[in-house]
């Protein structure tokens, strides 16, 4: 079984999920980085030179391989809910968790970061509200599991999506049961 962080630029994916991996023992894998790895580029620059549509292309692939030969542990790219094809693929090969961010909270963690390219205008925070209302649908469309972000911790929200996946039955319960305490009333 494969877990897949679907979200936003900036809402956390790869920490969370490279988090979440170690946790359960389970091998990570970053799709930008394996995209990256086979152009022998930054995807900033194959963006910059050959368009979005051969990147959505070379993602579509990506995608495709990862969620049918990885067992473990996937960050996907903010944009890969983008083709039908890869919602589906994500949705029916793994269980998808979407980490939604506001586009305020994912502002202040990336206004700084210049690797990513589709924040490289003149308004990022306007930017990733037009990307929030359009790809909001896409993302709660692909994903079994809806993880508000917020201002928690990272060790919280990889404490709460361990627990959404053990209560759902996706993974073996690892702690012993807890006994909730009796609270019936005393007799007269």
């Amino acid at each position: 079984m494969s877990i897949i962080f679907v979200g936003l630029p900036g809402s956390g994916k790869t920490t969370i999920g490279r988090q979440l991996g170690r946790r359960l023992g389970m091998p990570f894998v970053d799709s930008d980085h394996v995209i990256e790895h086979r152009l022998g580029c930054s995807i900033r620059e194959f963006f910059a030179r050959e368009g979005e549509d051969s990147f959505r292309d070379l993602e579509q692939q990506v995608l495709d391989d990862l969620t049918l030969t990885h067992h473990g542990v996937i960050a996907t790219g903010g944009g890969a809910v983008l083709r039908e094809a890869n919602r589906r693929h994500l949705h029916e090969r793994g269980q998808v968790i979407y980490l939604r961010s506001t586009p305020e909270d994912v502002y202040r963690r990336v206004r700084h970061d210049t690797a990513r390219p589709l924040l490289q205008v003149d308004d990022p925070l306007q930017r990733l509200r037009a990307l929030f209302e359009a790809r909001d649908p896409l993302y709660r469309e692909a994903a079994h599991f809806v993880i508000e972000t917020g201002r928690p911790s990272v060790a919280t929200l990889v404490n709460m999506i361990a627990m959404q996946l053990e209560l759902a039955g996706h993974l073996p319960v690892t702690a012993s049961p807890v006994v909730a305490p009796s609270f019936s009333k005393p007799l007269d």
